[in-house]
């Protein structure tokens, strides 16, 4: 199945986060916060404004970004777990070193 997000709204999917701390503790499954940090799915075709013009997207697909702990809702798609959010729920764009 195919998804894409309508207006200014994006598919994320969360990145997993490290089994083990910096001092080599193992974290089990049940003490795991999820993760903030994504890549981009989709992106839909931006905002409008009254006017009618459109306001592109900010991200595209395969960006690596930031979020608020509680942003989007949770979907299933062909067996895996993706959030749906506003693109205004993204707090930034990671890039690497």
């Amino acid at each position: 199945m195919t998804f894409k997000p309508l207006h200014d709204r994006v598919l994320v999917r969360r990145t997993e986060s490290d089994e083990k701390t910096k001092g080599g503790l193992i974290i089990p499954d049940s003490a795991k916060e999820k993760p903030a940090e994504g890549v981009v799915v989709a992106c839909g075709d931006g905002a409008r404004k009254d006017s009618g013009e459109l306001i592109e997207m900010a991200v595209s697909a395969g960006d690596r970004v930031l979020f608020g702990k509680w942003s989007g809702t949770e979907v299933t798609i062909d067996g895996e777990e993706l959030l749906i959010m506003k693109e205004s729920d993204i707090l930034g764009v990671t890039e690497a070193a």
